[in-house]
């Protein structure tokens, strides 16, 4: 069985930040699992170097785009091998076997029929590097997704039949339901596809930076639209188009994305391969965004996650483990230091570290550090059948990508162990003369972490390399199979001393700058003079104090529903920043979550973020309510991402 598994390549606009080591971790913590119980594995990371946005940024930053992006690729590449990630390729767009392998494709899709010549007339967002019809404009020029101003692109271009795969499409997703994980993102790509697709214009002709036209087409003033070119990437890595070495490896297992290129993975994507008569990828794992503080990061609040300096601040694996435990995958986490020093503390000193600490000390101070196995299933039935019901639930929870579910679950086991060992008291046992009943509660948490060990590897493996040390064993197949799937324990053996895994931790590692410093550094707004408010009996205010509340036009672009609330809908609303903001509202009585995906609301924009049922909410959605019921207020047609209400 092969096990080919993918993060999305990573575009040359920017430094490396901390939603691509997110990302990044989670292919990695698969990939070096499948490696461990035995399986053929692969996994592709990279760049994406391609596009108009490349081509401007270049110039803006005086540099030929070939060295700008052959520097910020670099950054990529050298972050994941200092945070020694196991990807067994890392491919760039701009490989010669890349460009080969796509003008390939394109030859089979225009001999299918899938790809015909016409005159584009329409509107491109150079941010989203996206094509969208007048009718999904706001305000008839800005764009849907981001709400950046698009421009009027009128250019010949090659389309894809893109409307040919509608049905076909509907009927894949009803087939494999689990397609798309989390499965609660599904409803959103079917409702897409239903509101009707567009045949797509894969080729520019408006600047150079891009794969050209095969020379059979003889014509050379086309490149390849970027999306096409770089979706193919999971199949060029593999040899499409040139030796196909690897192509016995596709279709992928899994595709790790972000959730604002979903729909790229889950429609285009898709459709691309239906046309090349490739088998579809088995899952595309859309996970959230990552919030600082309850607050999203951007470089002018000075609250920008660098993933090397948080690694170098707290340990690689610490990192690792915070991440995949803290939020559930699908959905937005927030990085606080706070909540991260909670968890070194409390699940790995406390629950781990402390129970390596003490069978080191105990076998130590009882056997000369020698453990043996030979009677712990005579002292430990009720812990051993305790432990296979932990091991034995693991799989569901890492084949549906619940890594914080698989993380609360396997620390189970080590809730077993120290339960044991305050239950049986080795230390009583030897002074009562009961040596053999002391030393198998010893030898039973050898066993505990050794197998919850080789569990946790593929999340923590630094850390469990040196426990696996410790014990005399092997992250290796061998010892997969023979402690996992074998059920068998420990062969004899001497415990090796090492140093406390996880010091505590006390006061936050990184400084963050003041608040009062990151005031001072906006610009100083040009104080006016204060207006006496005059209220009257029927509560009046003035002017001025109407306009100390910001009110924006918002998009709503996610929406669910909040588990164990009867009245809270958790909205994700763009209102014209870099990321959209999450609202939670009270409004489940009255709306559902899908019927508001992709309408304007009325957001209080400058409202302190609050905490509903434990979620940060960064504002207010404006709605009236009588006797017969609630309604958003919404403007009477649409208006542009960000607009001020006055």
């Amino acid at each position: 069985m092969s096990n080919y598994v993918t993060t999305p390549i990573y575009y040359v606009n920017g430094e490396a930040h901390i939603g691509h080591a997110y990302t990044t971790f989670i292919a990695d913590t698969i990939a070096r699992h499948s490696r461990l119980i035995g399986e053929e594995t692969y996994f592709l990371t990279g760049t994406d170097e391609h596009g108009q946005k490349i081509e401007e940024s270049a110039l803006k930053n005086k540099k030929s785009t070939q060295e700008f992006a052959d520097e910020i690729s670099a950054t990529f590449k050298n972050l994941w091998d200092e945070f020694d990630i196991s990807y067994d390729q890392f491919i760039r767009t701009t490989d010669e076997e890349h460009k080969k392998g796509v003008q390939k494709a394109f030859e089979v899709m225009s001999a299918k029929g899938d790809i015909y010549k016409g005159d584009y007339e329409g509107h491109y967002c150079v941010s989203c590097e996206t094509f969208f019809p007048e009718t999904q404009l706001i305000d008839g020029e800005f764009c849907p997704d981001c709400g950046r101003t698009t421009s009027t692109v009128k250019e010949e271009s090659y389309f894809f039949r893109l409307c040919d795969y509608e049905q076909k499409l509907l009927d894949y997703y009803e087939a494999h339901p689990d397609f798309i994980l989390p499965k609660s993102r599904r409803n959103e790509v079917i409702n897409f596809v239903k509101g009707g697709l567009h045949d797509l214009s894969v080729t520019r002709t408006s600047f150079t930076w891009g794969v050209k036209l095969p020379k059979s087409f003889n014509d050379d003033k086309h490149v390849m639209y970027v999306w096409l070119d770089a979706l193919l990437n999971y199949i060029t890595a593999l040899g499409y188009g040139n030796d196909e070495k690897n192509m016995h490896l596709w279709p992928a297992n899994i595709h790790f994305v972000g959730k604002d290129i979903l729909r790229f993975h889950a429609i285009y994507w898709p459709a691309f391969l239906m046309s090349l008569d490739l088998p579809l990828p088995k899952h595309i794992g859309a996970h959230g965004w990552w919030t600082r503080d309850g607050e999203k990061m951007s470089k002018s609040k000075g609250n920008v996650i660098h993933p090397k300096e948080v690694a170098d601040a707290y340990g690689l694996d610490n990192l690792r483990y915070f991440m995949m435990r803290e939020v559930p995958f699908g959905q937005d986490g927030d990085f606080s230091q706070r909540a991260f020093i909670d968890r070194i503390n409390s699940d790995l000193s406390n629950d781990l570290g402390n129970l390596l600490n003490r069978i080191i000390g105990m076998s130590g101070k009882y056997s000369d550090f020698h453990i043996d196995s030979k009677d712990v299933e005579k002292y430990h039935t009720k812990e051993l059948s305790e432990m296979k019901t932990v091991l034995d639930s693991l799989d569901e929870y890492l084949d549906e990508i619940r890594m914080h579910r698989y993380l609360e679950e396997l620390w189970k086991l080590f809730s077993i162990g120290n339960k044991a060992i305050e239950e049986h008291a080795p230390w009583v046992k030897m002074k009562e003369g009961k040596t053999d009943q002391a030393l198998a509660t010893v030898a039973l948490i050898a066993n505990i972490l050794a197998k919850a060990s080789l569990r946790l590897h593929g999340v923590m493996p630094q850390t469990t390399t040196t426990i696996a040390g410790a014990l005399g064993i092997e992250m290796s197949t061998k010892h997969y199979t023979k402690l996992i799937k074998d059920d068998a324990l420990l062969a004899p053996f001497v415990i090796q001393k090492v140093p406390p895994l996880f010091p505590r931790v006390e006061e936050p590692l990184i400084k963050e700058a003041p608040k009062a410093m990151l005031e001072a550094e906006k610009p100083k707004e040009k104080k006016e003079p204060v207006k006496e408010i005059v209220k009257n009996e029927d509560n009046l205010i003035g002017i001025d104090q109407f306009f100390e509340t910001t009110l924006k036009i918002g998009l709503v672009v996610e929406a669910e529903e909040v588990a164990k609330s009867k009245k809270l809908l958790k909205l994700q609303v763009d209102i014209g920043e870099e990321k959209p903001r999450q609202v939670v509202a009270g409004i489940k009585e009255f709306y559902s979550a899908e019927s508001l995906i992709g309408t304007q609301v009325c957001v209080v924009a400058n409202l302190k973020p609050a905490k509903l049922m434990g979620m940060i909410s960064e504002g207010m959605l404006l709605a009236a309510k009588d006797e017969e019921g609630l309604c958003l207020i919404r403007p009477e047609k649409p208006k542009k991402i960000g607009t001020k209400i006055s």
